[in-house]
């Protein structure tokens, strides 16, 4: 895959999917008033589901557009689309952000269980994608033992993975997109991808470099999701879907978007007779918090090793650069300044992305390395102005006097102005350091699983942000109030030295 072309795909729904909410945001009634049908999507899921119309970006297109405008003329109101992160869909919906939901929502029991549901419009199949070289060694999850497998987080396929992972010992690895997974699965970064058929055939005519295993590892249901307190709309919905299924109409828009096949045909004609019971499987939300968290202390881990490896990074690079600007000669000081404002200047997921995927042309760096030196590398400009400022506060009659003294360079930096710097500069040592810690989130782009990575996991799975915010909120105060008082302790011993 082109990352360069993906990388300004990117950038192009990125910027499509902010004008449409945008447009949508601006003083929206609420989601029953009048004559619209408020529904929401992600249009950077893009198509065949949602995405910004190229001739249009403030419009969208899409399978589950033309869903949800039939089912708009079948309520005798008019649809208005209101963007939303695919993952926010169902708590936006109990909200009243929208009334229905619509972007690829996966029917599941723990839906079922939390809101409104709708009969299931598409029948999809979780396939395996791998490289032509594996095609006849990875044929099923049980061949993948003990390999890396990517997958979209907060969705069937991650459902799948993690009970593989205790059955077979696969390593799942968590997206936030449908685009790396595949691009690191041609890289070899990861062994196989697990999704949606629609996703794997989409990416395959995108950029090739890999091949669907033609047995599929479990089926799945697209569906609509209303608000609990809905149930009545969503039987007119249900009766709109049937009558769209018998009339062909469903089919003429799967069609046109290429989705349609024989297994489609044959759920179809089911669906028009019977309404489909829901999905089996047992219900997740059931699973009390301790089941949780072995799954959240190992995240935990993740974060604070990070955190300390990328600080330690930070401290020692900062150090570097401020020393280069208060010592160095007028080149060195120009090229130092320059990193720290391009670094300053430029959004820490920016520089993640570049580091991981921009350079895997020259260097493939494993996630966790990428992780600790993009935080690491970015903290370091903020840390060496820090160090700079302590350096440059220090009196200059002290430094005179040591120069009398016969003291070199050296000595008085070390034994005159280090010393006194580093009390100045340890407080906001201690804010950043902070700082990083929660900064770490950002990680879970290039797929490193931290601790807030997997509370979004657990509170998606659960259906409530409560306990697991909760749970996360502990933790990270956990780490975060000890360094304090750590650095208080130190300040005062200091200041009464």
């Amino acid at each position: 895959m082109d990352l360069a072309s993906g990388a300004k795909r990117s950038v192009a729904i990125m910027l499509a999917a902010l004008a449409i909410g945008c447009r949508a945001a601006s003083t929206p009634p609420p989601a029953h008033t009048g004559g619209e049908l408020r529904w929401g999507g992600d249009a950077e899921g893009g198509a065949p589901f949602v995405e910004a119309d190229p001739a249009d970006p403030a419009r969208v297109r899409g399978f589950d557009v033309e869903i949800a405008e039939m089912l708009a003329r079948g309520l005798g109101r008019t649809p208005r689309f209101v963007q939303v992160a695919w993952a926010s869909i169902e708590a936006s919906v109990e909200r009243g952000d929208f009334t229905v939901g619509m972007s690829g929502v996966e029917d599941r029991p723990e839906l079922r269980a939390r809101h409104a549901v709708s009969i299931p419009y598409y029948e999809f199949h979780e396939v395996l994608a791998v490289r032509p070289a594996d095609a006849s060694r990875f044929t099923n999850l049980r061949d993948l033992a003990g390999r890396r497998v990517a997958t979209l987080g907060s969705t069937q396929a991650y459902a799948i993975l993690l009970a593989a992972r205790d059955s077979f010992h696969i390593d799942p690895i968590s997206y936030d997109d449908d685009v790396h997974p595949y691009a690191d699965l041609v890289a070899g970064r990861v062994d196989a991808v697990l999704l949606d058929n629609i996703i794997a055939e989409r990416s395959l005519r995108r950029s090739g470099g890999f091949v669907i295993q033609p047995n599929p590892v479990a089926t799945g249901h697209y569906v609509a999701v209303l608000a609990r307190r809905d149930s009545a709309l969503r039987d007119s919905i249900d009766a709109i879907l049937r009558e769209r299924m018998r009339d062909g109409s469903l089919e003429k828009t799967f069609r046109s978007w290429n989705v349609w096949n024989d297994a489609q045909a044959r759920y179809i004609a089911i669906a028009v007779a019977q309404a489909p019971s829901a999905a089996g499987g047992s219900n997740p939300s059931s699973r009390s918090p301790a089941a949780y968290l072995p799954s959240l202390l190992r995240a935990a881990i993740v974060t604070v090793m990070l955190s300390i490896l990328a600080m330690a990074l930070a401290v020692a690079a900062g150090a570097g650069i401020a020393a280069g600007r208060v010592y160095g000669s007028a080149l060195v000081r120009g090229a130092l300044a320059a990193y720290v404002e391009v670094v300053r200047g430029t959004p820490v997921l920016l520089q993640l992305f570049v580091l991981y995927y921009g350079l895997s042309s020259v260097v493939r760096l494993p996630a966790f390395l990428a992780a600790v030196l993009g935080l690491g590398l970015n903290y370091a400009a903020y840390e060496s102005e820090i160090y700079r400022g302590a350096l440059q506060a220090i009196p200059r009659s002290q430094l005179e006097a040591g120069r009398t003294l016969g003291l070199s360079e050296w000595q008085i930096f070390r034994l005159v102005r280090a010393p006194q710097a580093l009390r100045l500069a340890l407080a906001p040592m201690t804010n950043d350091f902070v700082a990083l810690l929660k900064d770490s989130s950002l990680v879970s782009v290039i797929t490193v699983v931290e601790l807030t990575k997997q509370t979004a996991i657990y509170a998606t799975n659960i259906g409530s942000w409560v306990v697991p915010g909760a749970l996360c909120a502990l933790v990270s105060l956990a780490f975060s109030l000890p360094l304090a008082r750590f650095a208080r302790g130190l300040e005062r011993r200091w200041s009464g030295a």
